[in-house]
């Protein structure tokens, strides 16, 4: 179906608005929002219905949806002031004014009735009509219900408090659009096959499972697909005792939730690395910025924050890109890069404007911990760090965060409980030579030296470890009494920066005196 008003066109299939031949570049959202705005012309939409069409029921500030109507209007050659083409009607809604001419592939071009134009609509839903439109700005996914060998109803048993479970923590991530549970399971109660329910959402990924019980174990096998092209992105089954239900719903859980999330951002990253530069979007810019920005190199990390600085220009409310952006600057600062009190402020800023874009956004959050951390209010960063896990406890980078914080002036027991949590929600993290070298350093402060040493090995040994890594393993060797092993990591940290010392170790950490006197010593035994 393509839409035609003034010199305009809107082609739904290729999601493509033109002003004559020249095709106009939209935020995938505000296509979205400009599409149901069109379909319905007919009537005045309130806020409540777009955001329900547009943004799937999801809490939207004020001030995000303006920026939608305000992008959509532009495009079009409309403005506030003129609402010409989109008016506001206070109190009311919102409604699409304009001549609208509808061509479908069997139908003729005709001139549009100008008197009936603006209450003739394509699709009216009825009460009985199911109408989601999943947004693009973000990867959308639909948890279909799973299949339970023990239930009679699809509303009841284990699978479908699983399914309750998974869908909420998603949600709680907030890096994706998730379908809400009572609508995939009114689309499965209608008799809808789950490829007929994918296609009527609208989705970019859907996630399916079963639930099976034998003896006393259960079996929970999930898949991932592409539901474009019907792809597996990835596939587990996982075997509990089936002694405490609750706990193993929970740990289980944990780890679809875990593997959901990293795929689908390892995808779209993937995805983002292979379209030009000039084509990206928002949402594509800064998963481009990811993947630059986990390279841990300062030509990768300047990468990186022009992605993510080319992100927050196309989308000023994408609290993510903002919390990728603080990242660079941070590195910058930890890693000597750049100026440090220069990048310190940008990446409190940078974390600032997260936090104001969406401040539920678990990443907003950690994004301020890191910056205050950064600027030594440890119990402001804890505080910060903790606020991210309580608004998702499935977010692992919070998790690892207050572990790294822990390890160098807080409690180190607190340390290691938090990186193993770290490690099991996301055991393919990025980051993992970070988590494994937190614990390295927690295990230090309390003495363990040969253990610290151990998971030291374990940090350095990762493709991305940076100088800071393999600095923790040079000196947890060296106070194990492993001088030799401790020679190998400073030669390679010396091969790339000569004049690296112990001065630069401590600028970087901010360790409790006890700690930085054992670090202290450390260097000597090596020097």
């Amino acid at each position: 179906m393509r839409y035609l008003f003034g010199d305009h066109s809107l082609d739904v299939a290729r999601r493509e608005l033109c002003r004559g031949a020249e095709p106009i570049a939209v935020e995938p959202q505000v296509f979205d929002l400009l599409t149901f705005l069109i379909r319905n012309r007919d009537r005045v939409i309130s806020k409540d219905d777009l955001i329900e069409a547009v943004w799937g029921g999801r809490i939207v500030s004020d001030s995000t949806l303006t920026s939608r109507i305000n992008a959509a209007r532009k495009a079009i050659g409309d403005s506030g002031a003129e609402q010409a083409l989109i008016r506001t009607l206070p109190r009311k809604g919102i409604r699409f004014l304009a001549a609208v001419q509808e061509v479908t592939a069997a139908s003729p071009l005709r001139s549009p009735d100008m008197a009936t134009a603006g209450t003739r609509g394509l699709h009216k839903p009825e009460e009985k009509d199911l109408v989601v439109t999943a947004t693009a700005t973000r990867a959308s996914i639909a948890v279909m219900p799973f299949d339970d060998d023990g239930a009679t109803d699809a509303r009841g048993g284990l699978a479908h408090a699983l399914v309750h479970d998974v869908i909420t923590r998603l949600a709680k991530l907030r890096t994706l659009l998730v379908i809400a549970q009572g609508t995939v399971f009114a689309l499965q109660e209608r008799g809808l096959s789950a490829q007929e329910a994918t296609q009527q959402l609208n989705v970019d990924y859907v996630a399916r499972g079963s639930v099976r019980r034998q003896s006393a174990r259960i079996t929970v096998a999930v898949e991932l697909a592409d539901a474009r092209s019907s792809r597996i992105v990835w596939a587990d089954s996982f075997s509990r005792p089936l002694d405490d239900t609750f706990l193993i719903l929970d740990e289980i859980g944990d780890s679809i939730v875990a593997s959901i999330a990293s795929e689908i951002e390892a995808a779209e990253r993937s995805r983002a690395i292979l379209k030009p530069p000039n084509s990206l979007d928002a949402w594509s810019a800064h998963h481009r910025g990811l993947w630059h920005m986990y390279r841990f190199n300062k030509t990768d990390n300047d990468l990186a924050r022009h992605f993510f600085a080319q992100a927050v220009a196309l989308d000023p409310t994408f609290s993510r890109a903002y919390a990728g952006l603080s990242f660079t600057h941070w590195q910058n600062a930890f890693q000597g890069w750049a100026d440090r009190t220069s990048e310190l402020d940008r990446a409190y800023a940078a974390a600032g404007e997260s936090v104001m874009a969406d401040d539920r956004d678990p990443a907003g959050h950690w994004a301020m911990g890191r910056a205050l951390w950064l600027r030594g209010l440890r119990d402001q960063s804890l505080s910060e760090l903790n606020l991210s896990v309580d608004l998702s406890p499935n977010f692992a980078q919070a998790h690892y965060t207050l572990a790294f914080v822990h390890s160098q002036a807080g409690d180190p027991t607190t340390a290691i409980a938090s990186a193993d949590h770290s490690h099991r929600l996301s055991p393919f993290d990025p980051m993992l030579f970070a988590i494994f070298a937190s614990r390295a350093m927690a295990l230090v402060r309390l003495g363990r030296m040969d253990e610290a040493a151990d998971w030291a090995i374990k940090g350095a040994s990762r493709p991305n470890a940076h100088a800071q890594i393999l600095a923790i393993a040079t000196y947890a060797l060296a106070l194990a009494g492993r001088h030799r092993e401790a020679q190998t990591y400073i030669a390679r940290i010396r091969g790339d920066l000569p004049a690296y010392g112990i001065e630069d170790f401590l600028t970087a950490m901010r360790l409790e005196p006890e700690a930085e006197s054992l670090f202290r010593k450390a260097a000597l035994m090596i020097e």
